[in-house]
């Protein structure tokens, strides 16, 4: 099996923890980033101790620029790192008439900002060595906006992009790039007693999630969408989308338009 050594943000518990633990039992080195060094630490043990793998902790807000700054650097200068796990992001910001600025600020430069800058940083060596990973955690409410808040569906949007896009540009490097839009999933972003207000059969344990994520980055999926059944209906909507194409750019306004603007 070929070991790579992760750097994941957002590893002190969740999502970024259970991906910490999967990647570990596979065999590979780990770089934990996160705030709480505690928690990383009680963390990079417990790896240590049951995988005999390396774990490096980080302790780092990557909405400060500074502290993103730092990772950043890494990313790009210690060739042994091969593999990214971009899950740091926060959500809450809540309607759009009482949005806390404070807090939308800092979603979108931990949520889209650090997730540009540390991939942007470590791309340039995974292409020049024709290897390594780069995993981007987005979001389904980026497939749905109307139906959540305003600004964490577009933060999530823009990681679904951004996704593609690198994988169009990685892909033939030999780099593997993939997006993970999970639902619901059981973890300290879901407040317990909001949970209990969903319907069970919509609400999926982190564990399952992360394990259905892994096995869509082993396909090779691009977009991996845990709870989906049918990879037809992602299919059918990105084919959907290409057939608009064409017609994004043209020359002349559809003839719908015409004489509108004369009478207004």
């Amino acid at each position: 099996m070929n070991t790579h050594l992760f750097l994941i943000t957002g590893a002190s518990d969740g999502i970024g923890a259970v991906y910490a633990e999967r990647l570990a039992r596979r065999g590979h080195d780990l770089i934990l980033v996160a705030r709480r060094a505690d928690r990383l630490a009680a963390l990079a043990k417990r790896l240590q101790q049951d995988h005999g793998v390396s774990v490096e902790i980080i302790a780092a807000d990557l909405s400060r620029a500074e502290d993103l700054a730092r990772i950043e650097t890494r990313l790009r200068e210690d060739a042994r790192i091969t593999g990214l796990v971009n899950n740091a992001g926060i959500a809450g910001d809540g309607p759009i008439v009482t949005l806390d600025a404070h807090h939308a600020t800092g979603m979108i430069n931990l949520n889209v900002l650090a997730v540009t800058r540390l991939s942007a940083a470590i791309a340039p060596r995974l292409a020049a060595q024709g290897r390594g990973t780069i995993i981007n955690l987005s979001s389904v409410t980026a497939l749905m906006p109307e139906v959540f808040t305003a600004v964490y569906p577009a933060t999530k949007a823009f990681v679904l992009a951004f996704t593609e896009a690198l994988a169009a540009q990685l892909a033939p490097a030999g780099v593997r790039v993939q997006a993970v839009l999970p639902g619901i999933t059981r973890t300290a972003i879901w407040d317990e007693e909001k949970l209990e207000t969903i319907p069970s059969a919509m609400v999926m344990d982190v564990g399952e999630m992360v394990d259905a994520a892994l096995a869509g980055l082993d396909l090779g999926e691009i977009l991996t969408i845990p709870s989906l059944p049918d990879t037809g209906d992602l299919d059918a909507y990105l084919s959907a989308r290409a057939a608009l194409r064409p017609n994004l750019s043209l020359a002349h306004a559809a003839a719908r338009y015409d004489g509108l603007a004369k009478t207004h």
